[in-house]
């Protein structure tokens, strides 16, 4: 059997490097001006009649978008461009984002395959025939331009592969060492006691004897959603990527647990939804719906849950860092900067949290529905 060597220094070193990485990130946020980035600093002390919203802040912090924005804006913005993919009307259009200019309000056009294409709040719009520029409703909607399929390589989509291939390089070294020592060491004494944790405190007492089986799962959605929150804490590329904040990524993974629950479940499990034993019959009409409707909740509060949860954070500490620009006062740093710095670190507590709150809560779904139910017999 493996023995545990988990060693501190490798838990005290990632935390001390993603809160001095992440405290860097209050400094590095810009303002978002409806579909343009304005430095922070700028839209609040050369602005005086206008006061700071911090939603312009907050909200492109926590979208997707089609770049990863380091520094500066406009023409001197640095920024890393990712590939863009549209399926128009007329066939698929491909191109690389830096083909926008960086500063969105000056709504630069591209024109690729006879169709021009501007980006306004972080979508990408096809813009009428004859059309150079687009038109606002008043309330903020374009009228001479159509949304096509955006199949874009976007920061979440890049940051999800990124962390997979990390994952699978640690584990796929992991795998090699113990093949020519067979005792953890390096990497694998750090992921060998989180792997036995997942095994011996989630699967095993919700799966019983079928752990084995649905452990592969467990362990990936574990690992894939621990890894993609502690990226998002990071400032600087490739991480700053809110990808569990995304209620598209968790409906993703709430409905996989949803279909491994359905299919591996018994007939108990069906018998109790539809034909509950022990029930009057005229209650069914009334109780199959309410168990119906239950199949689905438990997969949309595990999309919620871990959507609201990981943004809320990102959300409280820029929300603790703009009172700085709310109130026009270099004097609340003393306060916030501390502060969030403090939420940051719970932060990284969040991150595992969410991971083990999914995948325990997943375990427990499929072991209800895998639950051989014995009867009782009576010897007299």
């Amino acid at each position: 059997m493996y023995r545990f060597i988990f060693s501190l220094r490798y838990v005290a070193f990632l935390c001390l490097v993603l809160s001095l990485f992440s405290g860097m990130a209050f400094a590095q946020q810009h303002a978002h001006h409806s579909d343009g980035h304005l430095d922070m600093e700028q839209a609040t002390f050369q602005t005086t009649d206008e006061p700071f919203d911090p939603m312009h802040v907050i909200m492109p912090h926590i979208q997707d978008a089609h770049d990863f924005h380091l520094w500066g804006e406009g023409h001197d913005a640095v920024s890393i461009p990712l590939p863009v993919i549209l399926k128009t009307q007329q066939g698929f259009v491909g191109f690389l984002s830096s083909a926008f200019h960086h500063d969105n309000a000056a709504k630069q056009v591209v024109e690729k395959k006879g169709m021009r294409f501007l980006r306004f709040d972080e979508k990408i719009y096809q813009l009428h025939p004859n059309e150079t520029s687009l038109k606002l409703s008043d309330e903020g909607a374009p009228l001479n331009a159509v949304l096509p399929i955006d199949l874009s390589f976007t920061k979440h989509v890049f940051s999800m592969f990124f962390s997979l291939l990390l994952l699978f390089g640690l584990f796929v070294f992991s795998a090699k060492r113990y093949v020519k020592t067979n005792v953890p060491t390096g990497v694998s004494s750090f992921l060998e006691p989180i792997v036995l944790f997942v095994r011996d405190e989630i699967a095993k007492p919700n799966l019983g004897d079928k752990a084995d089986k649905y452990l592969p799962y467990l362990l990936t959605i574990f690992f894939f959603i621990w890894a993609n929150n502690l990226l998002g804490l990071l400032p600087l590329f490739p991480g700053s990527a809110n990808v569990m904040g995304d209620v598209a990524v968790t409906f993703t993974l709430a409905t996989l647990t949803f279909i491994i629950t359905n299919l591996s479940a018994n007939k108990h499990y069906w018998q109790h939804i539809f034909a509950m034993p022990g029930l009057p019959k005229w209650l069914l009409p009334i109780m199959i719906p309410i168990e119906i409707i239950g199949m689905f909740s438990k997969p949309f509060s595990l999309m919620v849950r871990l959507a609201v949860n990981i943004s809320a954070g990102h959300i409280i500490v820029l929300s603790i860092i703009s009172l700085v620009f709310v109130f026009r006062s270099v004097a609340w740093g003393g306060f916030t900067v501390p502060f969030a710095l403090f939420m940051n670190c719970l932060e990284l507590l969040v991150a595992f949290l969410q991971a083990y709150v999914f995948t325990l809560l997943s375990s427990l779904f499929i072991g209800m529905a895998i639950e051989e139910h014995h009867h009782e017999e009576s010897h007299h």
